[in-house]
């Protein structure tokens, strides 16, 4: 079916009433966080076990969310399904861990045996909400209140706004936690090994040849010697080293650079001085662009000190996905 230009324009239309309503509830939010924020970030920071997520619904697919994020994040947390937690689960739920229940309503049938069971065990219980009066809120030790803004369909029944509003505070704990527990890039590849992600924070020290694999001659090596371990290495560069640091580095350029009675010279007299270098605490990526803004194949990896301690080349990074 072809749309005419006036049901384009109200399909546009409509699209725009959504995402501005939206917009607008979370901007309003943002100035009025809950009060008690502070408490349910301080209560999950200091929880013991995993910070367990409910609900039930669009409530639910928001829960599981939550709790990923906060799992990538640092925080360990799983979602429990409150019917599945009626019949058997809530055995996963322990006194040293925190739940956080989500409701709009704040009247979740379902959610009844959750409740009752962290009340009998006194597991601590942040409610999401956005009925200050309903048995979900006054059953909380904190609660997370949810301003009480209309959804974004036209007949305000569908969970619109309120989800968006949910997710938002998830993600608000999530972060809050994240950067008050000094959450760096190292830690986060730890829990997204996989796929692009991973690949971008990927260190030097994870993809670089070390030991033996090192192309590295005294100052004093002959050309001749120098060519060999080039060759012999495979990476097209050889590090000129004096007194364990590193002096310099021969390349194919410099070779042709110095056809000129270059076997009769040795490595320290041919190589490059002051040569482009990386830490092995750097990102690959870091390294993949300096290889590419200094048109150069490999780089080699020094310590601190200056010694030569590994070396990279652009192939290792593409292989790893780093791109």
């Amino acid at each position: 079916m072809t749309l005419d230009q006036d049901k384009t324009k109200q399909i546009h239309s409509i699209g725009q009433r959504v995402l501005q309503s939206e917009a607008d509830a979370l901007r309003d939010f943002a100035q009025s966080l809950p009060e008690n924020f502070d408490r349910a970030v301080e209560l999950m920071m200091n929880a013991k076990g995993r910070i367990i997520l409910a609900g039930i619904g669009k409530s639910g697919h928001i829960g599981r969310k939550i709790s990923s994020t906060l799992a990538s994040t640092g925080t360990p947390s799983f979602f429990v399904h409150p019917s599945e937690a009626s019949h058997g689960d809530l055995g996963m739920v322990r006194p040293e861990d925190v739940c956080i229940l989500i409701s709009n309503s704040g009247e979740t049938s379902e959610l009844g045996d959750v409740i009752a069971h962290t009340r009998r065990f006194a597991i601590p219980m942040i409610a999401i909400t956005k009925k200050p009066d309903s048995t979900l809120a006054k059953s909380a030790d904190v609660v997370l209140l949810l301003p009480d803004v209309p959804e974004a369909c036209l007949i305000g029944m569908a969970p619109t706004t309120s989800t968006t509003l949910s997710l938002a505070l998830g993600d608000a704990l999530a972060v809050a936690l994240m950067e008050l527990r000094d959450f760096q890039p190292e830690n986060f590849r730890t829990y997204h090994p996989g796929g692009k992600l991973g690949a971008q924070l990927t260190k030097v020290s994870q993809l670089m040849h070390e030991g033996d694999a090192v192309p590295i001659v005294p100052s004093h090596a002959t050309m001749q010697d120098t060519i060999l371990v080039m060759t012999s290495k495979g990476f097209g560069i050889a590090g000129v080293v004096d007194e364990g640091k590193l002096l310099g580095v021969v390349s194919d350029g410099d070779l042709r650079r110095n056809m000129e009675d270059l076997m009769g010279r040795t490595a320290g007299e041919v190589a490059t001085r002051s040569p482009v270098t990386i830490s092995a605490d750097s990102l690959a990526e870091e390294a993949l662009l300096t290889m590419n803004t200094k048109e150069i194949g490999a780089l080699l990896v020094v310590s601190d000190s200056g010694a030569p301690i590994g070396v990279l080349n652009i192939h290792d990074c593409l292989r790893a996905g780093v791109a």
